[in-house]
């Protein structure tokens, strides 16, 4: 094994450990039958876990340069007479020249979010725009407005706008301070393009996207391959942990039940109370570390799977954005083509301004796909790193509750003299 080449991307995720160690299990932060803490394990994989020096200088690094810092909280309800929405309060704090004041509070509304979005994809239609949440994310919901439900879109808006104040282009973007400025975004909102010239635009795009194009740059065929892979992937383990969580939450109703069912056993068998106590203890010890397992899963790794499922939705509407601008070109190149010389000049210059256009998005796109995966990949190898953690920290308790029941049941050789000489 020692002879074997280590990936250099996983080198850096090696335990310290010997090999000729045998690899011990301790359980943490439990204790014993008789009240006593059990000690905590030295060779704890947990414990041994260590993030790899230049990634913590690296986010370091982006702390130190981190110029605008923005919190989405205390979300209010509203009710008018023909829609409820809520409110979130938008709080920013910049050292940046371009904005007036240091300081700005503001309140908007998940189609304020919306806006900025929309604005931000209009201007730059070939950079990779951070997803906001769906618009509904529970079906059937009785209450469409629920804590649970509030505090998730709150999360996601508070992290899309932080996305935003990362990125080195759309963070400087006029749209993207008047939402973080301006008390009303209502005469903003008027500003931008009309109904007529977005429905231009989308009929362009449909007839590009029937016409197809000639030539895709092979980096850009390679990246939409990705692409598709990645969501197909991502896909397919966000469902499957949302069936991994639907299922454990049946669990935990059952071991619910389970427990107290040894509890009325114990009052019936009076040799057999104090064991059946002990396992109903255990039951019970299980189930509250299972629903603190449930949680977590909730609250980290299911968020950051369906983000970027969201993402992968994206990017694919990103690539096709960047295939009609080139489509657009080939049809106006092959327009001029046919035409005779005489009249060709004002459809040269379209033409000239397309092929500018084309190397503009190529190069938008080329630049933030390098730095989308930087941050795909840290995000999700975080969401990996607190989920196993937690997986580890869940074993180890249940394996302490039972453990415990094993030494509260150990027979001392002289109590198991006694016995027989009783016999």
């Amino acid at each position: 094994m020692s002879g074997q080449t280590v990936p250099a991307d996983f080198s850096g995720h090696m335990l310290d450990l010997d090999e000729d160690e045998d690899l011990e299990v301790f359980s943490k932060n439990t204790s014993l039958a008789d009240g006593s803490p059990m000690p905590n394990s030295p060779s704890s994989m947990v414990n041994q876990y260590r993030l790899e020096e230049d990634e913590e200088e690296e986010q370091q690094q982006d702390a130190d340069t981190k110029d605008i810092f923005i919190t989405v909280d205390n979300p209010e309800s509203h009710v008018t007479a023909i829609e409820t929405f809520i409110m979130y309060r938008v709080l920013t704090k910049t050292t940046r020249s371009e904005f007036d004041s240091s300081e700005y509070e503001v309140r908007r509304r998940y189609q304020d979010f919306l806006w900025l979005r929309s604005r931000l994809e209009e201007n730059h239609p070939t950079l990779i725009v951070h997803p906001l949440p769906e618009k509904f994310v529970m079906k059937g919901m009785v209450e469409r407005f629920n804590d649970d439900f509030i505090e998730t879109r709150r999360k996601a808006l508070h992290r899309f706008l932080n996305k935003i104040s990362e990125h080195p282009i759309l963070s400087y973007s006029q749209h993207f301070k008047v939402f973080l400025t301006a008390q009303e975004l209502t005469s903003h909102k008027k500003q931008g393009p009309g109904f007529l010239s977005r429905m231009g635009e989308t009929v362009r795009a449909v007839a590009n996207s029937v016409r197809g194009l000639r030539n895709r740059p092979e980096e850009f065929t390679l990246m939409q391959e990705y692409v598709e892979d990645f969501s197909n992937k991502i896909c397919s383990v966000d469902k499957v942990t949302q069936r991994i969580i639907k299922e454990q939450r049946e669990y935990l109703d059952e071991l619910k039940q389970y427990g107290p069912t040894y509890t009325q056993w114990a009052g019936s068998e009076e040799d057999l109370a104090e064991p059946l106590k002990g396992v109903a203890r255990c039951v019970e010890g299980c189930s509250k570390e299972t629903e603190e397992q449930i949680q977590h899963l909730s609250e980290v790794l299911v968020p950051a799977l369906h983000e970027y499922v969201l993402c992968a939705e994206t990017l694919k509407a990103v690539m096709r954005r960047r295939d009609n601008i080139q489509a657009e070109f080939e049809a106006k190149n092959e327009a001029l083509a046919s035409r005779k010389p005489e009249n060709q000049e004002a459809l040269q210059e379209e033409v000239d301004g397309l092929a500018d256009r084309v190397e503009l998005a190529n190069n938008a796109l080329k630049g933030d796909w390098s730095r989308w995966q930087k941050g795909m990949r840290t995000d999700l190898k975080s969401a990996f790193i607190s989920t196993a953690e937690k997986n580890v920290d869940y074993y180890e308790k249940c394996l302490a509750v039972w453990e415990s029941f094993l030494l509260s049941q150990r027979v001392e050789p002289s109590e198991q003299r006694d016995g027989e000489d009783v016999s």
